[in-house]
C-alpha cells in the first residue's frame, strides 16, 4: 500500500525561507540579517540558524536604531544577539544626527531618517545583500517585491524594474555598489509568523501580550505616553489593556486592545481581524496611500 508524503504548511515555509537563505550565501558576499528584536525578525534569525546548523550562523546581524525604541525590545535584541554569538552591527540614527548626516523631522517621529542612515551602513560595510523581514500581506507596497529586490548604486528602489523568479529561480547578480534586498519570509502572513512562534516557542519582548499602559487615543490609535510621545494639550491620558502588533519607533507606534496574553490568544485575535498590523499601528504610514511606497524607493527596506 502506497504512502502519501504530506509536508505542512508552516514546515513549506520554513523550508523556503532556509532555501532562500542558502541561495544568498551561496551567491553574495557580504550578507546582513536585519534585527529590530521584533517578531518578524526572531522568527528570521531561527530561520537562519536552522539554515545553517550545526554551524553559526554566518554574517552579522544589523539594527537601524532610532534611538526612540521601547526598552523592553532593546534588552531582548541585545539578549538574543549575545545568546548566538553574534556580531551586532547598529546603525544608529542619533549618531547621524549629531553628525549632521540627517535632520529631524518636524513630527517627532525618527523613521523617515532612517534611511540615510541605513544606506550609509551599507556603503561602510560593503554590504550586498541585506535580509528583512517584510511580508506580502503587510502593506500595499510591500507586495510589489520580488524576494531578491535589487536596488541600485544609490540604494534605490525601481517597483517596474524587478527581476523574474520562474521556478523559484533567484538572480544576485549585481555591479559593485549596488545591492539585493532579501525577504525570506514573502510568502508568509502574520497569522503564519504566530504560528511559527508557537512551533518553535519562540521568545518575544513581552510589549507583544497584552498589558496595561498608560496611552492617548489620537484619531482611534492608541499611543502610549513615554519619553518620546508626551500628551498633548487637551488630549487625556489613561490606562488601558494593550498589546503591539508590530515594534518599531515609539513616537509613531500604536498599541491595540487586546486581552492576548499567551500565544494562543494572540493566534485567535490575529485569525479573526481584518486590519493589517501597520494598518492599524504605524501612525506614519498613514500619512499618505503612497508613504511606504516612497520611503522603499528612497532606500527603505
Amino acid at each position: 500500500m502506497s504512502q502519501t508524503y504530506r509536508v505542512s504548511h508552516l514546515a513549506a515555509l520554513e523550508a523556503e525561507s532556509i532555501f532562500i537563505m542558502r541561495e544568498v550565501v551561496a551567491e553574495l558576499e557580504r550578507p546582513v540579517l536585519l534585527f529590530s528584536g521584533g517578531k518578524d525578525s526572531i522568527v528570521m534569525l531561527r530561520l537562519a540558524e536552522k539554515a545553517f546548523a550545526p554551524a553559526r550562523v554566518p554574517f552579522p546581524v544589523m539594527h537601524v536604531d532610532t534611538g526612540h525604541n521601547f526598552p523592553e525590545v532593546i534588552a531582548f535584541r541585545d539578549a538574543r544577539v549575545a545568546g548566538l554569538g553574534l556580531q551586532l552591527v547598529v546603525a544608529s540614527v542619533p549618531e547621524a544626527l549629531e553628525a549632521g548626516l540627517v535632520r529631524e523631522s518636524g513630527d517627532g517621529s525618527r523613521n523617515r531618517i532612517q534611511t540615510p542612515v541605513l544606506l550609509a551602513a551599507v556603503e561602510k560595510y560593503r554590504f550586498d545583500a541585506l535580509f528583512g523581514g517584510a511580508r506580502r500581506d503587510e502593506e500595499k507596497a510591500r507586495a510589489k517585491e520580488r524576494v531578491f529586490s535589487f536596488r541600485d548604486d544609490f540604494g534605490q528602489w525601481d517597483p517596474k524594474n524587478q527581476r523574474p523568479e520562474l521556478w523559484s529561480l533567484y538572480n544576485g547578480r549585481h555591479h559593485p555598489g549596488e545591492s539585493i534586498r532579501v525577504f525570506p519570509l514573502s510568502n508568509w502572513t502574520e497569522l503564519d509568523v504566530w504560528h511559527y512562534i508557537a512551533a518553535e516557542g519562540l521568545a518575544l519582548p513581552e510589549i507583544y501580550y497584552a498589558h496595561e499602559r498608560e496611552v492617548v487615543d489620537r484619531a482611534g490609535m492608541l499611543y502610549a505616553v513615554n519619553e518620546f510621545l508626551a500628551a498633548r494639550p487637551g488630549e487625556i491620558v489613561f490606562t488601558e489593556t494593550v498589546r503591539y502588533r508590530t515594534v518599531g519607533d515609539a513616537s509613531c507606534t500604536a498599541a491595540v486592545r487586546s486581552r492576548a496574553d499567551t500565544v494562543a490568544a494572540v493566534i485567535e485575535e490575529v485569525a479573526a481581524t481584518r486590519i493589517t498590523e501597520r494598518g492599524a499601528t504605524r501612525g506614519d504610514d498613514r500619512v499618505s496611500e503612497a508613504a511606504m511606497e516612497d520611503r522603499k524607493r528612497e532606500g527603505y527596506f
